[in-house]
């Protein structure tokens, strides 16, 4: 493969940017220079930009008509967009359908599937109409739940159909940021101006006691490679931010689970990859019910974190993969798609 010039799109308009940035550091360091030229594109919701270390910091725009740039040099032109970003406008869709106008390969799911993906209660309707297993939950609207009496109203559909302890979680975004677990009916007003305060649409989730897990995969020589799972201990009361960003959780790759369980996960990983359509890389995130061991789809992240902190490059170095491997193999199995 001849040298390629690879944009690392990271940053972006949630306030999971700063992950963005720490996953675009992990990938730099592992694509090696003598087949990738990396230049890391940030994302801001004020400006788009290419910053040179090698000239001390020195700020160059994109040029949006053609996401190009222009340097001293002359005019760079990318072969690929790696995106690294969680959240708008890098997991939702919106920077995909710009780079198909473009015709420039990027590494994620196209823009469909992210902006499908990104709405969890859309994402839970289509699967559980495909026979995957997914809690029950409710969809609430910032519109009709802003006057007393439609707030009260939404109040008793939780109570009444849902039940507690329940999750209340903002319908787009991830890390858990305005998530909560709510244990009784007089704690839902709290949870629902917190998870609004982030989203326009929030979900009420019926909580699922049992053993959660994570399941990294991707396409490869042709068929989907499953990564070791990963069984996730939180400290905190549930998977929250502090426990995904903050060490306050064990994440056990891999899993000290039976070889029959893991085996039913990862099957049902390649189904939901299969019937949503993804590309690239994606996580899926499992719990297993204690009583019943049924296993419950919890969401698809189809911009997994590459942090050090990340569950994704620990599954892939227990794999047996280096991370020069796993990035290179993504991007050639990019091209080689959408060639």
């Amino acid at each position: 493969m001849e040298k390629k010039r690879i944009a690392l799109v990271c940053g972006g308009f949630s306030k999971e940017n700063v992950i963005s940035v720490r996953s675009a550091a992990t990938i730099a360091e592992h694509l090696r220079p003598e087949l990738f030229e990396t230049y890391r594109i940030v994302i801001d919701p004020d400006r788009w930009y290419y910053e040179a270390t090698a000239e001390g910091g020195k700020i160059y725009d994109i040029d949006k008509n053609d996401f190009s740039l222009h340097l001293p040099g002359g005019k760079v032109t990318f072969d690929l967009a790696l995106i690294i970003i969680h959240g708008d406008p890098g997991e939702n869709g919106r920077l995909q359908g710009y780079f198909d106008m473009l015709h420039l390969p990027y590494t994620t799911c196209n823009a469909c599937t992210s902006a499908l993906t990104f709405n969890k209660a859309y994402c839970n309707a289509v699967l559980a109409h495909n026979g995957v297993r997914v809690a029950p939950s409710l969809h609430l609207f910032r519109e009709t739940c802003t006057e007393p009496a439609q707030r009260e109203a939404a109040i008793r559909q939780i109570t009444e159909k849902i039940g507690f302890p329940c999750f209340i979680k903002p319908n787009a975004g991830g890390s858990s940021i305005g998530m909560s677990k709510v244990n009784a009916a007089e704690q839902l007003p709290e949870a629902l101006d917190k998870a609004f305060a982030e989203d326009t649409e929030v979900l009420a989730e019926a909580f699922v006691k049992g053993n959660e897990y994570s399941c990294g995969l991707m396409r490869h020589d042709g068929r989907l490679q499953v990564f070791p799972l990963t069984q996730i201990v939180p400290d905190t009361e549930f998977f929250d931010y502090e426990a995904k960003y903050q060490g306050k959780s064990k994440e056990i790759t891999p899993a000290p689970a039976a070889p029959e369980l893991v085996a039913a996960i990862g099957e049902i990983a390649k189904n939901v990859y299969r019937i949503l359509h993804c590309a690239g890389v994606v996580r899926c995130d499992f719990i297993v019910e204690e009583k019943t061991g049924d296993i419950y789809f919890l969401e698809v992240n189809t911009t997994p974190g590459q942090s050090a902190q990340s569950i994704v490059p620990q599954q892939v170095q227990h794999m047996g993969w280096t991370l020069d491997r796993f990035y290179e193999t993504l991007i050639r199995e990019t091209l080689c798609l959408q060639a």
